[in-house]
């Protein structure tokens, strides 16, 4: 499966995103898919996931409550819906998908073997 994340973009803090993770060359409701994000000088941070066949989803502390993530199988998409942005929110965001990973790994960024391009979201104060 081929994974394209897109709709990043350039907001002020306070505003909402929502970014798109599209599948191809398969469906992504087998799959557990998360969203990592890499800001300016820094290494790759776990965002959210969502689990596959399931409604289960998990966010780092830093975006609970303010970030949710929900997938469409018919359009072979999962979404990032993001809000109450922050400055610190500015990153590279990439979606990740796996078949096989554990519960306890679903924050380690290894664990994902297919990897989007990554869509940059810029928020400013």
């Amino acid at each position: 499966v081929q994974l394209q994340a897109s709709g990043g973009g350039s907001v002020q803090a306070g505003n909402s995103l929502r970014l798109s993770c599209a599948a191809s060359g398969g469906t992504l409701s087998d799959y557990t898919v998360a969203w990592f994000r890499q800001a300016p000088g820094k290494g790759r941070e776990f965002v959210a996931a969502l689990r596959a066949r399931a409604s289960n989803s998990y966010y780092s502390d830093s975006v609970e409550g303010r970030f949710t993530t929900s997938r469409d199988n018919a359009r072979k998409s999962v979404y990032l819906q993001m809000s109450s942005l922050k400055p610190e929110d500015t990153a590279v965001y990439y979606c990740a998908a796996s078949r096989t990973i554990i519960l306890s790994s679903i924050s380690n960024e290894y664990g994902y073997y297919y990897w989007g391009q990554g869509t940059l979201v810029t928020v400013s104060s």
